[in-house]
């Protein structure tokens, strides 16, 4: 969603080094690269997203008059800062990893290429979107590889961090793979198959289960889930096939669990499914799930069919941020990088070619070295996009791909072991380089050198 504006959305310190700057003139283009320094616990790799949304900032951002005002009376800036302001926006470039594509850690995702104060304004937003919606989409992904083609559903919006990452997270969910959301809204402004039941408390309005679904399935004869557990499961489960047969349902018709036993209660709920001859009626199960509950319920041949997966999903719960950096990498034509203890970064803007060994970081107009492919794609010349955006199905069919071509340690859900990422000689002779030429002109520097990734 392009929003016109946004110049506030930004942390001070970024609009004071903007100020500076402009006053002194200072306006070659920077590149900044966009990364993150290392995976989170129990990671063997990272799905990317957001990108879209980082394009809809860049392409509307600028400083609207409400803005404006509000600086003035802060008395923080004077006329000529306001007056730069008031004219700037994005005229950047822009590359970026495609979203739905796998990466991992010391990998740029996205790096930006513009005037220096424009570059510097837009970071906040930008790491915002990448971090929250990167984490997100991984932990989709691993519901999805837990699932072992179970249909999964998001069910995160109400416990989501606000609406918007509601609404990231259901974008982000759908490029993993998840099969529907819960969230009519996502559903209608990104094209989402939007999936629901019914709640306890329409059950306990009626009173009885069996009227309570008597009168779901009038109202809604195809496609209806009954929630079978509000007072006794195998109690409920008789009311649904009671109604079932009664009724003759049969297109696309479900029971939902929603607590207890997952493993035991939809073995029985599958026998006495069967027993009564209703073998195409399908088993939903919700209530605390993510990928490691799935993989249990998975590894107890529990006859699942679909999860609702909500909170600890929609937070990213064990891993909800990840350690990402947007750091100075060119500044005209000088390559630049910091030296700072266990933060130190590489120089130059990049790119990352992928091949069957393992991932190159390379400076960007290295050659793709052989049997290896880009990852990095122009998304944003000159603060325009060069072509439409891509629907989520294509980025839902790069993300499965990218998973099921990497070993199989890498996508383990304990103790993964991330595929390997090793600089190119030329950006590692640079880094040698530019470290050692900071550290003469700054006498007692750390050691010169670039740790590996």
């Amino acid at each position: 969603m392009i929003i016109m504006g946004g110049g506030l959305l930004t942390d001070l310190y970024e609009l004071n080094m903007a100020a500076s700057y402009l006053r002194h003139g200072m306006t070659d283009r920077a590149t900044f690269s966009l990364f993150v320094r290392k995976l989170p616990p129990d990671r063997g790799f990272l799905v990317v997203a957001g990108v879209a949304d980082c394009l809809d900032f860049l392409t509307g951002f600028g400083f609207t008059g409400a803005e404006l005002d509000y600086l003035e009376r802060t008395r923080r800036y004077g006329r000529d800062v306001l007056d730069a302001f008031e004219r700037i926006r994005f005229t950047g470039d822009v590359w970026a990893v495609p979203e739905g594509r796998v990466v991992f850690a010391g990998e740029p995702v996205l790096e930006v290429t513009a005037p220096i104060a424009e570059a510097q304004l837009v970071e906040t937003v930008l790491l915002n979107h990448m971090t929250f919606q990167t984490s997100v989409a991984t932990k989709a992904a691993r519901c999805v590889l837990a699932a072992g083609g179970a249909q999964l559903v998001d069910f995160a919006f109400r416990r989501a961090q606000g609406i918007d990452a509601a609404m990231a997270v259901a974008r982000a969910s759908a490029i993993a793979g998840f099969a529907a959301t819960s969230n009519v809204e996502a559903g209608r402004r990104y094209g989402l198959p939007v999936a629901g039941t019914m709640a306890h408390s329409f059950i306990e309005a009626f009173g009885d289960e069996e009227a309570a679904f008597a009168a779901f399935a009038a109202d809604f004869p195809t496609g209806c889930t009954f929630l079978v557990d509000t007072y006794d499961t195998p109690g409920g489960v008789r009311a649904a096939i009671a109604v079932i047969r009664r009724m003759r349902l049969s297109e696309r018709i479900g029971v939902r669990l929603d607590s207890g036993d997952l493993a035991e209660l939809s073995r029985q709920t599958r026998r006495m499914l069967d027993d009564a001859g209703l073998h195409e009626v399908k088993i939903f199960a919700s209530g605390g799930l993510d990928e490691y509950a799935i993989a249990e319920l998975v590894r107890q041949g529990a006859p699942i069919d679909a999860y609702g997966v909500g909170t600890r999903m929609g937070v990213s719960a064990d891993a909800p941020s990840l350690d990402s950096a947007y750091k100075l990498v060119a500044c005209g034509e000088r390559p630049v990088m910091k030296l700072s203890a266990g933060k130190v970064t590489a120089p130059g803007a990049k790119q990352v070619f992928r091949g069957p060994s393992g991932d190159v970081v390379s400076l960007r107009d290295e050659p793709s070295p052989p049997g290896h492919r880009p990852l990095l794609e122009p998304v944003m010349r000159a603060g325009r996009r060069p072509a439409a955006p891509e629907p989520i199905e294509t980025m839902r069919e790069r993300c499965a791909a990218d998973i099921a071509a990497l070993p199989a340690p890498a996508r383990a859900l304990r103790d993964p072991q991330p595929f390997e990422v090793r600089r190119s000689e030329r950006l590692a002779e640079l880094g040698n380089r530019v470290s050692a030429e900071i550290q003469a002109a700054h006498a007692g520097g750390p050691p010169s050198g670039l740790p590996s990734v």
